[in-house]
This record gives C-alpha cells, sequence and structure tokens, in this order.
C-alpha cells in the first residue's frame, strides 16, 4: 500500500511518557491480526511493525507496553521471511507501563511480536450481555488516550509517533467488529473483519469495538453504528450529522477521512466522546430525545482538524488538540443553530472554567502544561478544552474572524497529518498572523496565555443575553421576590436549565429543592448535563428525596466527568459515605477501568476525610 511520508519534525522531541525510541527506529505501519476472546477477556494474537531506521547504528527497537503478555518476537528484512530474535521486558512503571526492548540486525525492516493481553487492560472494557443494550451479546470497547493503546498493542504509544495500519479481527459468532478505519472486507470470512487506516495517525487514535452492532445512514457520508434498541433513537439525534460535516468543511477545507460514522457504545464508555478517525465513539447519554446534547458530536467533528489532522507532539500540548476543538465547535454550533445557542454554550463552558481555576494548583492553569512525571490523564481538565478556547477567542476579538479564519485553514494546510509542539505552534502564529498585524498584535498577551496561571487580561467577554435572564429570574426567585411557580422556566432550553442549576447556591436547603423538584420534576430529567450536577447540589443539601435516582444513576452511567464529582460529594459526609462505598460496589464492575481508578481514588481519600 502506498504509505504517506512521514515528518522528521514528529520524533524530534522527547515525550516523557514513553519509552521508545521513533529518534532512532520509528515504526509507521502496523498489521494487526487479533482474536477476540470474551471467555477469558483477551486479545491474543500478533502485530507486524514495520520500521524504519533512522540512526544507522541502533541496534534495538523499544516499544511501551502495559501488562501484555509477550510470547514471541520475529524479525525480518523483506516482512515475508521472519526469524527469532531476542527480547527483554523491563521493569514496571506505575504510569508508564514497561519497556519492550527487541534486538535487531542490520537490516531488519519489520518486527513481529505474538502477545496476549490482560484481563486488567486499561485500554479494554468487556462487557457481559447484562450490561448491554440488547441483553443477550457481550460487548468489548477500547478506550486509548492517552497511553493506553500499549495495554492492547504493544507500540510506541505517544502522539509524535504516527503510523498507518491494517487489521484483521476474529469475532464470536453474531458480533460485528468496528474499528476507526475504513472496512476492506464485510464478511466474506465469517466472524473476521478487516480494517485499513491510509493516513498516518497516532496511536491514541487506534479504536476497536465488538458487540451486535447495526448500522443506518443519516447522509451521504454520515451513519450510525449502534445495538439494536438504540438504533433508530441515535439516527434520529444525530441526523444534522452530515449538515455539521459540511458547514465544517466550508470553515476549515475538505474533511480528509472519507466518512464520518458515529458509534454508540453502551453507557459504560467512560468519556463523552472519542474522535476516533472516521468512528468517532460517542456515550448514549447523549441521546436524550430533543438534539441539546449533540455539541459533544460537533466537538468530535472538529478534532478531524485539530487534533487527528494536527495533532500534539506531547500531552504537554494537549491543548493544541482541545483548546482548537473547542473554538470550532463553538463554531459550528452558530452556522448550525445561531448565536445564541453558541453563546450559551460558550458561557457554560466558561463556568466550568471558573470552577477549575478555583480549585487547581497553579502549575495546572496553564497550556503548555508540565506533566513530567505524572500520569496524562492529570491533565484532563477545563484548561485546555476552555481556556484554549478563549486563546483563539480572543485571537478573533482582536485580528477579526476572517483573518483568525484564514490563519486556522492555513495552520491545518501547513501541519496536515504531523505533530506538532505548542513552540510550533506558537512560531508558526507569530509568523503568519501577529507579525502581518504588529498594531494589533500588541494587544495580545501571548506568554501570559500559554505559560502563566489564570485568564489573561486580554480574554475577550462571553455574554449570552438568554443566559443574563435566567440569572435575574434565579436571583429573583432566591430572594423570595416570586414563588417557584413564577419562574419562567417552562419555556427554557436545556442550556438555561443547566445554567440555572448551575446557578443555585449550595446550602440552598432541601426545602427550596423540594419546591423545585415538584414543580419541574428536576429528579427525573432525561438530560444527563443537569441530572448530574442536579444530584450534587441534592447531596449537599441531604435531599434525600433524590437518593435514589442518585443510585440507578451511578450503577448506570459510567461517564467519569459525571461520577466522579457525586462519589467525590457524597465521601465528605459521613452519611453519605456508607450510601457511596454501596453503590460503588455495585456499580463498579460496569465501569471502565480508566473511571474506576478515578472513582478508587475518591474514596480512597475519603477514607478519613468524611466530615
Amino acid at each position: 500500500m502506498k504509505q504517506r511520508s512521514i515528518s522528521l519534525s514528529q520524533t524530534s522531541v522527547k515525550d516523557v511518557h514513553s519509552f521508545a525510541n521513533p529518534r532512532s527506529v520509528q515504526v509507521v505501519h502496523l498489521d494487526l491480526d487479533l482474536t477476540v476472546q470474551f471467555s477469558s477477556r483477551t486479545l491474543s494474537g500478533h502485530v507486524t511493525l514495520m520500521i524504519l531506521r533512522r540512526d544507522s547504528e541502533c541496534d534495538r527497537l523499544i516499544l511501551d507496553t502495559r501488562d501484555l503478555s509477550i510470547n514471541e518476537v520475529l524479525i525480518s528484512n523483506n516482512g515475508t521471511h521472519f526469524k527469532s530474535t531476542s527480547f527483554v521486558v523491563g521493569d514496571r512503571d506505575s504510569i508508564l507501563g514497561s519497556p519492550l526492548e527487541i534486538s535487531l540486525d542490520n537490516h531488519t525492516s519489520h518486527v513481529r511480536i505474538a502477545y496476549a493481553t490482560s484481563q486488567n487492560a486499561s485500554a479494554l472494557q468487556w462487557l457481559d450481555p447484562g450490561q448491554t443494550a440488547t441483553g443477550q451479546y457481550p460487548f468489548l470497547f477500547t478506550q486509548s488516550q492517552e497511553i493506553h493503546a500499549r495495554s492492547w498493542i504493544p507500540i510506541q504509544d505517544s502522539p509524535s509517533v504516527r503510523v498507518t495500519f491494517t487489521a484483521r479481527i476474529r469475532t464470536p459468532k453474531d458480533l460485528i467488529a468496528v474499528m476507526g478505519a475504513r472496512s476492506i472486507q464485510e464478511s466474506s470470512v465469517e466472524e473476521q473483519f478487516e480494517f485499513a487506516m491510509d493516513q498516518p495517525v497516532p496511536s491514541y487514535l487506534i479504536a476497536l469495538a465488538v458487540g451486535r452492532l447495526e448500522f443506518m445512514k443519516t447522509g451521504p457520508r454520515t451513519g450510525v453504528y449502534a445495538e439494536p434498541p438504540l438504533l433508530m433513537d441515535a439516527a434520529s439525534e444525530f441526523s444534522d450529522t452530515e449538515r455539521m460535516l459540511t458547514a465544517t468543511e466550508t470553515l476549515y477545507g475538505p474533511y480528509q477521512w472519507g466518512r464520518f460514522d458515529l458509534l454508540i457504545l453502551p453507557p459504560s464508555f467512560p468519556f463523552g466522546g472519542m474522535e476516533n478517525p472516521r468512528v468517532p465513539f460517542i456515550t448514549p447519554t447523549l441521546i436524550v430525545g430533543d438534539k441539546s446534547l449533540v455539541t459533544l458530536v460537533t466537538h468530535e467533528l472538529a478534532h478531524s482538524w485539530s487534533g487527528n489532522l494536527v495533532t500534539n507532539a506531547t500531552w504537554s500540548d494537549f491543548w493544541l488538540n482541545e483548546g482548537f476543538t473547542t473554538y470550532i465547535e463553538h463554531r459550528i454550533q452558530e452556522l448550525l443553530y445561531g448565536r445564541e445557542r453558541a453563546e450559551m454554550e460558550e458561557a457554560l463552558d466558561i463556568q466550568v472554567l471558573q470552577e477549575d481555576i478555583g480549585t487547581l494548583d497553579p502549575c495546572d492553569q496553564v497550556l503548555n502544561i508540565d506533566l513530567e512525571g505524572r500520569d496524562p490523564d492529570r491533565g484532563g481538565t477545563s484548561i485546555p478544552y476552555v481556556k484554549g478556547a478563549l486563546f483563539l477567542r480572543t485571537l478573533e476579538n482582536i485580528f477579526g474572524r476572517e483573518r483568525l479564519d484564514r490563519f486556522l485553514r492555513s495552520y491545518f494546510d501547513q501541519f496536515a497529518f504531523q505533530s506538532i509542539t505548542t513552540a510550533q505552534a506558537i512560531e508558526y502564529l507569530k509568523r503568519e498572523l501577529l507579525s502581518k498585524f504588529p498594531i494589533q498584535a500588541r494587544h495580545f498577551l501571548i506568554d501570559e496565555w500559554v505559560s502563566a496561571p489564570g485568564i489573561p487580561a486580554d480574554v475577550v467577554g462571553v455574554k449570552s443575553r438568554l443566559l443574563d435572564e435566567v440569572e435575574v429570574a434565579t436571583d429573583t426567585w432566591l430572594q423570595r421576590k416570586v414563588p417557584v411557580a413564577n419562574l419562567p422556566a417552562k419555556t427554557w432550553s436545556a442550556q438555561e436549565w443547566r445554567y440555572f442549576v448551575n446557578l443555585l447556591p449550595k446550602n440552598i436547603g432541601a426545602k427550596k429543592l423540594a419546591d423545585l423538584d415538584a414543580e419541574f420534576g428536576l429528579t427525573e430529567m432525561r438530560n444527563f448535563e443537569i441530572v448530574s450536577r442536579w444530584l450534587i447540589i441534592a447531596i449537599q443539601n441531604h435531599y434525600d428525596k433524590a437518593i435514589p435516582a442518585l443510585e440507578r444513576f451511578l450503577t448506570t452511567v459510567g461517564r467519569r466527568k459525571y461520577v466522579k464529582p457525586i462519589y467525590s460529594e457524597l465521601m465528605k459526609t459521613p452519611k453519605y459515605k456508607v450510601i457511596a462505598k454501596r453503590i460503588y460496589d455495585k456499580a463498579r464492575p460496569m465501569y471502565h477501568p480508566i473511571t474506576r481508578r478515578a472513582v478508587d481514588e475518591v474514596l480512597a481519600r475519603g477514607k478519613d476525610s468524611a466530615r
């Protein structure tokens, strides 16, 4: 197959979260051949790596692994005839896993590794039939971001290393495999599925799901994979996806990944979405019947340019993915649903950012964060997302939207299919925008944005008329000037309701919560963004009527963003601490390893801190 050229700049930076040695020997293509075994909860088979020798003197390839059983390693100088070679699995690091060092000959071009995953692989979630929508078939999905790909593939697990790949996935009868890649074989061989990714991608974007899945088109280039009971509702909820795709192309150029099909996962998926090329993975918690949460789909679509096309070189550069994506997400929202909705979404994001800044250490409030010696998952706060988006929003305010759009389009063209650092991005910004308009550039505090904590003084204000009206109505009610029935909430959108619940004071009291619940049924709302925040307020005010709903929520939803804060709040008082442990004992088997780890830490910290 034709290989895209790999930029040398991708591997010039040292990634502190990888043992790999791509500056000497780089993996450029991998071929997976794996069998899915639900009985043992393992993937087994082999991967063949095509390597590029950058240092002719280097006689070893170093890969990242985590809890893999390495059975055999072979090498070849032509990809056809293989022979055994020696290898060593190094000591296990609690964050990075273990290095796999493989001896190479002078002319080695391919390395084949026979291996099996662990039952505890951090990227894999195995679900029993009772944990799926069908109730009859099991389900498997991967989540490789940030450094979890190494738990199911021995690989150079750094975003600075981009690879093309092919795969053959063997599944049990009646289950199909879906990957974030092009399907090249449907089922001429029963229970075997073949895929190809022709564009080079970083390891965290390699994704696999296996289950009882069906497909429905939503447009010429878009569609939805889902378990049969969810398929119709999912296709309806995400029917605007083709419009989103077309709108984004008008702003930032052609979509370069072929198709954009959504895969709806079981509710244990730990995130809202994962931007795997061609097939983003999406949480079913977005399916609420009114398209009020489809913002997340616009976010995953925006990643097709910022993140997938142009990628952060290290996890300290994560804001280049998420800040640019969040900005573009709001632009897509404006094109499709109008400026007022986009303004509400921006204002809600800023609410979250302000809360985070109040709790984060100053070193974690900077865009170009230092993560050396730390789990890169720790960088997943609102800082790279919302502060990063405000960085671009402020540029738009200073230089004008038209100039910024021209810059962004050139940025995506310049760095397409490359992984870059913050320094590279800022150098390009200075050369292609700031230096061309020096008068305006004097008003942009670039160093404060990138390297200083908090929000710089030049930040552009984001106002929403509709949310301002919600704030006035909320204040009027809280001051007892009107009864709860007079709140104009019956006409509020989901965004207005989210803002209202966010405004409720921590000590509002159980009586006022009961009044709200009786009038508007907040505890039983379908919108998970609203309900998750409402449940926290209920805990803070000992509104025990919400506890049964809270238990249903925590035992059916595994999205880390929702469940971790709820457990954190429960663990603050002895009364609810007991409830938290009881619920978690029931819910833990349903949660993905990423969510389990987060909640395990919350409960461990709360052992002696209840008050």
